[in-house]
């Protein structure tokens, strides 16, 4: 499947990358005034922030990922320009049981639906079973995020929980779906 000289931060359109504190606050402070991504993007209540707001989160997450070790944050950056694009987490890593969970996340609205998610999720995988040696990954989405509902599916992820009506957006009550992939099952995957 992979060699050593398998890249395992570069798929064809993308790549994984650090934090920018000082270039990425400003791009990502601009996802936050987005609704429809951080809908797509997170479960709990959204509001925009500014800049300084997302470096105070980014040097959280960096203490975390430094002290805690549970935590893997990548950008996600378009190859051709090495622009920040969205961002990709292996979160909550619990090691006793080998179990992690993922969020994956595409900002910039004209990089959406070209295939950057799949790439970036790939290596996010690869990162998590290969790298890490997790046994599972679990992946928590709202029903209403279709895109994420047939990428997770494309990747063999099997529908483990349902929550019904747990999200309350925009009037409306979502189910919360869990979607969980075995390390054995991404391996044996065509």
């Amino acid at each position: 499947m992979f060699t050593i000289e398998t890249q395992l931060f570069e798929a064809q359109d993308v790549r994984l990358g650090p934090l920018d504190l000082e270039t990425h606050p400003a791009v990502e402070s601009r996802w936050t005034h987005d609704a429809e991504f951080m809908r797509l993007m997170e479960l709990k209540p959204i509001r925009p922030i500014s800049p300084a707001m997302v470096k105070k989160q980014y040097e959280a997450i960096e203490k975390e990922m430094e002290e805690q070790k549970n935590l893997f944050y990548f950008t996600v950056r378009a190859r051709e320009d090495d622009r920040l694009i969205g961002k990709a987490l292996i979160e909550y890593v619990d090691w006793s049981n080998g179990n992690g969970y993922l969020r994956l996340g595409i900002g910039e609205a004209e990089s959406r639906h070209r295939g950057y998610g799949s790439q970036a999720l790939s290596l996010l995988l690869r990162y998590a079973f290969d790298e890490l040696n997790l046994f599972r990954v679990t992946a928590v989405v709202p029903a209403y995020n279709e895109g994420a509902l047939r990428l997770f599916d494309k990747f063999g992820f099997m529908e483990e929980v349902r929550r019904r009506n747990a999200l309350h957006r925009d009037g409306e009550f979502w189910d919360v779906i869990g979607f969980g992939l075995l390390n054995a099952e991404w391996r044996n995957q065509p």
